[in-house]
């Protein structure tokens, strides 16, 4: 299984922060932002891991990690995106990392409380597909929003204005190696950007997907308020 972090895009939402630094370096409490997901990782048992990232400050991430002797890692793996084309783009750019393997992908700024190394086993013992994290949150209409139908999600909406569930699909993402096939299909959006959500939908649309709700606390850090959320979650967690 392997493992790959996104961790490019400008960060205009978190401005002026990130005016002079990659958001995923921003401190969350104790800790860079990059330290979360890469524990995340390792701690499901992932030591084959890539770091997307781009922007002006990629280099800071090999300055700050190295080959990852923090985490137990002997060897970290880096690629960079140019431009802000989307997730899917930036997974796209994992290919050759991943080869035929199933991989887990995880955004470089979701912060969360408690493992997820079970979720990661039982993807590991599905024949196929994909499997996704969900969470229920007070804000969907910020995030990709499941339609759920029983054990099913029937479709995913991304940041829809009515929500047809008050689950986010957190940025923890589990896929075979079809990801790859369906991202070279995929057109960008009205964003400009190849969207993962329309990955996640290909899967739905051939009864491929599975999914989980997450336990514990999970916030993402794209905002003022998430990036707070993150801090105090983590500091209440010491």
């Amino acid at each position: 299984m392997k493992g790959i972090i996104l961790a490019g895009g400008l960060g205009k939402r978190l401005e002026p922060l990130t005016r002079i630094t990659n958001k995923h370096l921003l401190p969350v409490y104790s800790k860079p932002m990059i330290f979360y997901p890469i524990q995340t990782l390792v701690d499901a048992g992932i030591k084959d891991i890539l770091i997307v990232t781009g922007g002006n400050h990629a280099g800071e991430f090999l300055r700050l990690l190295g080959n990852g002797k923090e985490f137990g890692l002997k060897h970290i793996n880096y690629t960079y995106q140019k431009g802000e084309g989307g997730i899917a783009e930036a997974l796209g750019l994992a290919e050759h990392f991943v080869d035929k393997d199933k991989m887990v992908v995880i955004l470089g700024d979701n912060i969360i409380e408690k493992s997820i190394r079970q979720y990661v086993d039982d993807f590991a013992k599905q024949p196929k597909g994909a499997k996704i994290l969900l969470k229920e949150v007070e804000d969907p209409e910020r995030f990709g929003v499941p339609e759920l139908k029983g054990d099913k999600i029937i479709k995913i909406e991304e940041k829809p204005k009515k929500p047809k569930s008050r689950y986010a699909v957190t940025g923890i993402y589990m896929y075979d190696a079809r990801a790859f096939d369906i991202i070279k299909t995929l057109k960008p959006s009205g964003r400009g950007e190849l969207e993962i959500t329309d990955v996640n939908n290909d899967y739905i649309s051939h009864n491929e997907m599975t999914f989980a709700v997450l336990d514990g606390c999970w916030t993402d850090c794209g905002t003022h308020e998430s990036l707070l959320r993150a801090n105090n979650l983590i500091a209440g967690s010491g």
